[in-house]
């Protein structure tokens, strides 16, 4: 066979014009062999776009299907129809509701894969920045519609959400099946966090104080602007946490990533990827985006809720939607401290209420002084009392570094008694709402 082939070559080179060099003589294997590479390179793109076609159709399957929350998903498309073809507040509102909450937990399912590429630290910043996206969206629509009161009263309730609820289950959970040990986390994380939630009460109060005391030089300009001063140095605080966080104090953390390294023999196939890095990403954007549609319809139907429903506005902004904004956290904390990994369950539920109360409650004032709107950090007595009394029980219970399953019950107990609260509350502004 190689002497046919050689003989086809010298036949070939006698034909060719140019002859007689060595070389010409030794380039037609050589573009024998790339026809044949050329060949190859069809077959394999052709396996790689099918290969591709079935990553995609695996990603598809594992983030809408697999998951049996996503029977709600129907509920969006029902509740834009039933805006539209009936006007029914009430109904809107429910099904928005309902239609948002399998999403809110797919993007906490999406950020914990992309966690997987970026580290636990990164990754816990992640989880608690997206999984207020659903929050930090319904107040943007409310702040452009003008509904400063349902701003405050939901990012307040958000922050109520997950440290009493969302915390308190995942305490009570992780206690009940891990009964027969005491778990411990990083002490000097939540510390830094208690700290930080010390210092937002700081900011909210002194407005409050300084509205309800009637002290202000200049009567309704000096507690905004007082709101817009302390909301620029939250963030600025917020802003050095992060680089102090991930850059300057990155040991502080390592406790996080050691559990995770000594967890990964023991559980390596559970904490694989499931999808990759490009596709968690393009669907946090697919996600953010269709919630962002279904905020608006929520947000629209808040008053017309309120008066249908026979619900006061301030238990809606402060117990249903955050419920609903936090389901992201609430299963990613329960889901960590089953796993007996307290570091990433504070890093979740208490970086959460961080997140809220020192970058999006201040950037939401910012948002709304350039709008021309008049947010403050006045949230009212009622509410800022709530707020302080809350950071108080939760760190009282964080200062010994444990935890077991009746922390976590008093901690769902009081939320109850806050839910209660605001229930039989009338907010004295809702006539402006």
């Amino acid at each position: 066979m190689g002497a046919q082939e050689e003989n086809i070559d010298l036949d070939t080179d006698e034909k060719i014009p140019f002859r007689s060099s060595q070389a010409a003589r030794k380039l037609h294997p050589f573009d024998l062999e790339a026809s044949h590479v050329g060949s190859h390179t069809g077959v394999s793109d052709f396996w790689i776009v099918k290969h591709a076609r079935l990553r995609y159709l695996r990603s598809i399957y594992v983030v809408i299907f697999k998951a049996k929350i996503n029977v709600l998903l129907p509920f969006g498309p029902v509740a834009i129809l039933l805006h539209y073809l009936t006007g029914k507040h009430g109904w809107v509102f429910l099904f928005s509701l309902v239609g948002i909450t399998p999403l809110a937990e797919r993007m906490g399912y999406a950020t914990e894969q992309l966690a997987f590429y970026t580290g636990p630290t990164v990754g816990g910043l992640l989880n608690a920045t997206f999984g207020n996206a659903t929050e930090m969206i319904i107040s943007i629509y409310a702040l452009k519609n003008g509904m400063i009161r349902v701003v405050q009263q939901s990012l307040l309730g958000s922050i109520l959400s997950n440290m009493l609820l969302v915390l308190g289950c995942a305490f009570f959970t992780g206690g009940i099946v891990h009964c027969k040990k005491v778990q411990v986390f990083n002490k000097a994380t939540a510390l830094v966090n208690s700290g930080l939630l010390l210092m937002a009460v700081m900011g909210i109060l002194f407005p409050a104080v300084l509205h309800y005391t009637h002290t202000e030089v200049h009567f309704g300009k000096s507690e905004l602007a007082l709101s817009r001063f302390s909301s620029c140095v939250m963030l600025v605080a917020y802003a050095s946490y992060l680089f102090f966080q991930l850059k300057i104090q990155h040991k502080l953390y390592s406790p996080i990533d050691e559990e995770i390294v000594n967890d990964e023999g023991d559980s390596e196939e559970e904490e694989a990827p499931e999808i990759t890095f490009w596709e968690a990403i393009c669907w946090l954007v697919i996600l953010t985006l269709w919630v962002s549609v279904l905020s608006g319809y929520l947000v629209d139907a808040i008053q017309g809720a309120s008066e249908s429903l026979n619900m006061p506005v301030a238990f809606i902004s402060v117990i249903l939607l955050p419920i609903v904004g936090n389901a992201a956290e609430h299963a990613s904390a329960i889901m960590f401290a089953m796993k007996d990994k307290l570091d990433i369950t504070l890093g979740v539920a208490i970086g959460s209420s961080t997140q809220i109360s020192m970058f999006v409650i201040p950037f939401c004032v910012v948002v709304g002084w350039l709008m021309g709107e008049q947010m403050d950090l006045n949230f009212q007595l009622f509410e800022t009392a709530t707020l302080f009394i809350t950071v108080l029980v939760v760190a009282f219970m964080l200062q010994e570094g444990t935890s077991n399953y009746f922390k976590g019950l008093m901690l769902v107990l009081c939320y109850l008694i806050v839910a209660a609260s605001f229930f039989v509350h009338v907010d004295p502004s809702s006539d402006d709402v």
